[in-house]
C-alpha cells in the first residue's frame, strides 16, 4: 500500500479523478483533521517584552545610579543615563517585537484559494477548507494549497525553491499508486504547499494539510526554537555583575575606611558613592549602541542590511560559516564550460550572463564557426530553446552600443529556463544570436520536455524550405535515438564502440559535477510536415554534447581564503547531489583532502554522538533537508561554535532562526526567511558575509578599547582615594571633582574610541571562544596594571605637592588635572592591544583627537575661570605643577613600553 492509500484510506485514489469528495465527506474530514492552516502559539504581549528591556542586571545599575546622582544634585548626569536607558530599552522591544512576524510571513505563503473537484464539478474553494482527499486541479501560475500527490499530469513543473533553495523547476510525473514515496526531497510525483506551478497543469490528490503539510513542519521548527542571547548580551550580563559587586565594595571600603581615620561619616559616604557613581561606565550601553548602529551603516555600504543590532557584533566571533551553494557561493548562472562535438573537445570560458568568452581546444583559442559540428551543435542549443535574451531599448541606440562596447559587458534582458539561457549564451559568445537563427529557420512546431522522453524537439524550415528536428535532452535518451553522428569525416554510421566512447566523455563531464545536454537533429525526408507525423525524434544524427555547471563567483573564492585566514571554517549545506557539491567546493577550497562529504541519508543513520564526532571534519553537506539543516547548526553549536547559518527558502528558516547569526538573501529570499535572520544579504553574495565579518570583529574590538579605558579610568580614581585614605592623606579628591572628571573623560574621547578603523591585522586573528568573557585574552591584566599606574600618578602628584607646597587645594588641583591627563593619554593607549602608543598610528581617528582637546578645555576651564573654582575648589597651577603633571602622566606609558606591556595577544 503506498503512503497515499495509507493516509486517505482509499484503495484506488486514481478512481476519484474526476468525482471528488462529497460535501458531506469534506465537512466531516474538515472536522477531523482541522481546517488548512499554519497554527500559531501565543504570542508574547508587547507589554511584557518592553517590561523584560528593564530587567537587565547592568539596566538596573544603571537605573540605581540615575537615583544616587539626583540625590546628590548632578541633574545631568541622571538625565543623561534615563535618556540611555530609555533608548536602549526601545530598541530591543522593536527588535524582540520583529520577530514575532516571522509567523505572519509564513501564513502569507499559502494559497488564499484553490480549484478542487466536488460533487463531480470543478469549484473555487478557501484553502483553509482544503481536506485530505482532495482532488486539486493545478496549472501554471497557481500556488499549492496543501501537499499533494500528482494523479494527472501534462508537462507539469513546479518551483520549489523555497522549500529545496535550488531555482531549476522540479518535473512532475503521476503517482504510481504501486510505489511508496519515502523521501520528501525525491518526490516526483508530489506538490508541496506554498509552491507555484511554473508550467503544465495536472491533477493532485490532498495527503497533508496544515500543520502536517511540509511547510507546518517547517513553521514547527521555527516556533519550538527559543531566541539565545548573543555572545555580546552574555559578556555584557558578565561585565555587569562584576561592576556590581565592584561598585558595592567600593562604596563600603572607602566609606568604612575614612570614618575609622577620623573623617566625618556623612562626607565619607559621599565620597564612597561617588566612587561608585563614577565606576559604574554608564556610557558602556550608548556607546555600544553606537557602535553598532555605525557598524551598520558601514555594513549597508558593503551590501549587508542588519535587522538585528547585536547581530553585527556576534558575526565579529562566528567560527563557522554554513552556506546555501547556489545564488551565494555559486552565481546561479548556468554557463556552459565543455562542448564535445566533431570529434573535439572544447572549454568555454567566461562566467554568468556576459556574453564574452573563448573557446578553447588544449588551451589554445580556437573558433568554432570552423567546424560543422560545433557550429551546428551550438545553433541547436540556441534554436531548440525558449529562453529570450534581448538588449533594452537604451542599447538599441548608437550611443548604447558604443557605451556597451567600452563597459566590455553588454546589459541583457534575460528571462527563461536557466538551462536553456546558458546554451543561448554560449552560442553568443561564438557570434550565433537569437536574431540570426530566427532569419535562418522558422518555427514549425515544438514537442515539449515531459519526463518519459526526458528531451525535447523544435521542428523548423530553412530558408531553402528544407524541414529538420533539433533535438536537445537527457545524454542517454538522445543516444538511443540516434543511428548516425556528425563526426569531423562527416555523417557516419553510429556504432556500439563510438557510443561507448560518447558515454565515456559523458560520465566525465558529469564526474565534474557538470549538467549535461546531448543535441541532435535529423533533415524530414518529406517536404511536408504536421504535428500528426509520427517518430520524428527518431533515426537522428547525434551532434554532441554540452556540459553546464553553476560556477563559483570569483569573489566567494578570496572570501574563503580569507576566511582561512581568519580561523573560520565555511561549510557548504545544499540539496544538490554529492558529487556537484563537492566538485564545487573543491574549486571553492571549501572542501580539501581529507575532509569528509555527509549527506542527509547518512545523516539520518547516525546517532547525535556519531554526528557530533565527525561534524568537525565536514565541510559539506549534500542532499539534506530542513530537518538536517537545523540539525547541523544545533551540532556545532554543541561543539562550542559561534554559527553563521544563510538561507533563501523557506526550508532553511529554522536553521536560520536557531543559528547564532542566521543570514537570508535579499534577492532570492522569501520573507518568512528574512524574518527570521539577523542579517539580510543585498547582494545574496558569500563574500558579503565575510565584509560583515571583519565589521563585526572592528566593532567587538571597539567596545573592548571602550571598556579598557573606562575601567582602567575608573579603578585609577578608586585606588586614589582608597591608597589616600590608608597613608591617612587629606581626600585626594572632592566628591564634585570626582562626578566632573568621570563627566569629561567618559563621554567625547570615550565615543571616539569607539570609531577606531579596523587594524591591519584584524582578520588574521582567531575568532573568540563562545566561552570567552569581555576579559580574555589579557584584557583584565592591561586594565588592572595601567588603572594602577593612573592611581599611582595621581596620588603621586598629590603627595609631592602636599610636601614641597603644603597646599591642600593645589595638591587636590594637581591631582585633579593629573588624573585627567593620565586618561586622556591613555585613550590613546587603548587604539591597540598588542602594540604601545608608540607604535600606534595616532592620527587615524581624527575625532578621538578632536574629543580628546574639547575634553581638555573644559577641564582647563574647571582649573582657570574663577566662577568654576569657586564650584570646583580648584586653584590656578603654575610651570612647576605643570612639569610635575606631564611627567606623572607619561610615566605609565614610558614604563609600559621599557617593559613591553603592549606585546600581542595570545
Amino acid at each position: 500500500m503506498s503512503v497515499i492509500e495509507s493516509k486517505l484510506n482509499y484503495a484506488n485514489p486514481e478512481s476519484m479523478l474526476n468525482t471528488g469528495l462529497t460535501d458531506k465527506e469534506a465537512k466531516h474530514k474538515l472536522q477531523t483533521h482541522g481546517p488548512n492552516i499554519l497554527a500559531e502559539r501565543k504570542k508574547i504581549s508587547p507589554l511584557k517584552i518592553l517590561f523584560e528591556q528593564f530587567t537587565d542586571l547592568m539596566v538596573i545599575i544603571l537605573m540605581v545610579s540615575t537615583v544616587i546622582s539626583g540625590f546628590m544634585g548632578e541633574m545631568t548626569e541622571a538625565i543623561t543615563i534615563i535618556a540611555i536607558v530609555v533608548i536602549n530599552a526601545i530598541m530591543g522591544f522593536v527588535q524582540e517585537f520583529k520577530t514575532e512576524k516571522t509567523m505572519e510571513a509564513l501564513k502569507s505563503l499559502a494559497a488564499p484559494n484553490a480549484k478542487v473537484i466536488r460533487n463531480e464539478q470543478l469549484v473555487s474553494i478557501p484553502a483553509e477548507e482544503i481536506v485530505p482527499g482532495d482532488i486539486l486541479v493545478i496549472e501554471a501560475g497557481d500556488r499549492i494549497a496543501a501537499d499533494a500527490a500528482v494523479l494527472e499530469s501534462s508537462g507539469l513543473q513546479v518551483d520549489e525553491s523555497l522549500l529545496t533553495g535550488e531555482s531549476v523547476p522540479v518535473e512532475k510525473s503521476p503517482l504510481k499508486s504501486s510505489k511508496a514515496i519515502v523521501d520528501p526531497y525525491d518526490k516526483k510525483s508530489s506538490v508541496y504547499m506554498g509552491t507555484v506551478i511554473t508550467g503544465g497543469r495536472g491533477k493532485a490528490i490532498v495527503y497533508a494539510t496544515g500543520m502536517k503539510t511540509e511547510m507546518g513542519h517547517i513553521a514547527d521548527m521555527i516556533q519550538n526554537i527559543e531566541d539565545e542571547e548573543t555572545p555580546l548580551q552574555k559578556r555584557l550580563a558578565h561585565l555587569g555583575r562584576f561592576i556590581a559587586v565592584g561598585c558595592l565594595l567600593i562604596c563600603a571600603i572607602v566609606s568604612v575606611t575614612g570614618v575609622i581615620r577620623g573623617e566625618k561619616l556623612f562626607n565619607m559616604l559621599l565620597s564612597g558613592i561617588s566612587l561608585a557613581v563614577a565606576a559604574v561606565p554608564e556610557g558602556l550601553p550608548a556607546i555600544v549602541t553606537i557602535s553598532l548602529a555605525l557598524g551598520v551603516q558601514r555594513m549597508l555600504k558593503r551590501n549587508a542590511l542588519i535587522r538585528k543590532l547585536p547581530a553585527v557584533e556576534t558575526l565579529g566571533c562566528a567560527s563557522i560559516i554554513c552556506s546555501d551553494k547556489t545564488g551565494t557561493l555559486t552565481e546561479n548562472k548556468m554557463t556552459v564550460r565543455k562542448i564535445y562535438a566533431a570529434g573535439y573537445q572544447l572549454s568555454v570560458t567566461g562566467n554568468g550572463y556576459n556574453v564574452e568568452g573563448s573557446f578553447l581546444v588544449d588551451n589554445r583559442a580556437s573558433d568554432p564557426l570552423k567546424v560543422d559540428g560545433i557550429k551546428l551543435a551550438l545553433e541547436i542549443g540556441a534554436f531548440c530553446n525558449n529562453s529570450v535574451i534581448t538588449r533594452p531599448a537604451s542599447e538599441s541606440s548608437a550611443i548604447g552600443r558604443i557605451k556597451s562596447i567600452f563597459s566590455k559587458q553588454e546589459t541583457l534582458k534575460i528571462s527563461g529556463d536557466p538551462t536553456e539561457i546558458a546554451l543561448t549564451i554560449a552560442a553568443a559568445k561564438a557570434g550565433i544570436t537569437q536574431s540570426d537563427l530566427n532569419g535562418t529557420y522558422q518555427r514549425i512546431d515544438e514537442l515539449p520536455f515531459d519526463s518519459d522522453r526526458k528531451c525535447m524537439s523544435i521542428v523548423c524550415k530553412n530558408d531553402k524550405g528544407e524541414i529538420y528536428v533539433f533535438t536537445k535532452g537527457a545524454p542517454d535518451m538522445i543516444i538511443d535515438k540516434c543511428s548516425r553522428i556528425m563526426s569531423a569525416r562527416g555523417i557516419i554510421k553510429l556504432d556500439e564502440l563510438t557510443k561507448r566512447s560518447i558515454t565515456k566523455i559523458n560520465d566525465g563531464m558529469a564526474t565534474d559535477a557538470l549538467r549535461v545536454i546531448g543535441l541532435a537533429y535529423r533533415k524530414l525526408e518529406t517536404g511536408n510536415y504536421s504535428s500528426r507525423t509520427k517518430n520524428v525524434e527518431s533515426d537522428l544524427i547525434f551532434v554532441g554534447l554540452m556540459g553546464l555547471i553553476d560556477p563559483p563567483r570569483k569573489e566567494a573564492v578570496e572570501a574563503v581564503q580569507k576566511c582561512r585566514f581568519a580561523g573560520i571554517k565555511p561549510v557548504m549545506i545544499t540539496g544538490d547531489h554529492k558529487l556537484t557539491a563537492t566538485a564545487i567546493a573543491r574549486e571553492l577550497n571549501i572542501f580539501c583532502d581529507g575532509d569528509n562529504v555527509l549527506t542527509g541519508a547518512e545523516m539520518d543513520k547516525m546517532s547525535e554522538a556519531q554526528l557530533e564526532a565527525i561534524a568537525p571534519s565536514v565541510s559539506v553537506y549534500a542532499r539534506v533537508s530542513p530537518k538536517h539543516k537545523l540539525q547541523i547548526v544545533k551540532v556545532l553549536k554543541r561543539l562550542g561554535h559561534i554559527v553563521a547559518m544563510t538561507g533563501d527558502g523557506v526550508n532553511d528558516a529554522p536553521a536560520v532562526k536557531e543559528a547564532d547569526i542566521g543570514v537570508s538573501m535579499g534577492i532570492t529570499g522569501t520573507d518568512v526567511t528574512k524574518e527570521a535572520s539577523s542579517m539580510v544579504l543585498l547582494d545574496d553574495n558569500f563574500a558579503t558575509i565575510v565584509a560583515a565579518v571583519e565589521e563585526g570583529r572592528v566593532i567587538y574590538n571597539n567596545i573592548r578599547k571602550f571598556i579598557r579605558y573606562m575601567l582602567a579610568c575608573n579603578l585609577g580614581e578608586v585606588l586614589t582615594m582608597f591608597l589616600g585614605m590608608l597613608m591617612w592623606l587629606p581626600i585626594p579628591l572632592l566628591p564634585i571633582q570626582i562626578l566632573w572628571v568621570n563627566l569629561v573623560t567618559d563621554g567625547l574621547p570615550a565615543i571616539a574610541l569607539g570609531l577606531d578603523p579596523a587594524e591591519n591585522d584584524i582578520m588574521m586573528r582567531k575568532p573568540r571562544g563562545s566561552k570567552d568573557t569581555i576579559f580574555s585574552h589579557g584584557l583584565l591584566r592591561l586594565i588592572v596594571s595601567r588603572g594602577i599606574f593612573i592611581g599611582l600618578s595621581t596620588l603621586g602628584v598629590f603627595v609631592s605637592i602636599l610636601y614641597f607646597v603644603n597646599n591642600v587645594e593645589l595638591a587636590r588641583t594637581g591631582a585633579f588635572m593629573t588624573l585627567v591627563m593620565t586618561q586622556l593619554i591613555h585613550v590613546f593607549e587603548c587604539k591597540s592591544e598588542t602594540r604601545n602608543i608608540f607604535e600606534i598610528p595616532l592620527t587615524n581617528n581624527i575625532p578621538l583627537i578632536l574629543a580628546v582637546l574639547c575634553s581638555l578645555a573644559m577641564i582647563l576651564g574647571v582649573v582657570y575661570i574663577p566662577v568654576f573654582q569657586v564650584i570646583f575648589e580648584t586653584v590656578p597651577l603654575g610651570l612647576n605643577e605643570w612639569l610635575l603633571i606631564l611627567g606623572f602622566s607619561l610615566l605609565g606609558p614610558v614604563l609600559s613600553s621599557l617593559l613591553g606591556k603592549g606585546r600581542r595577544r595570545q
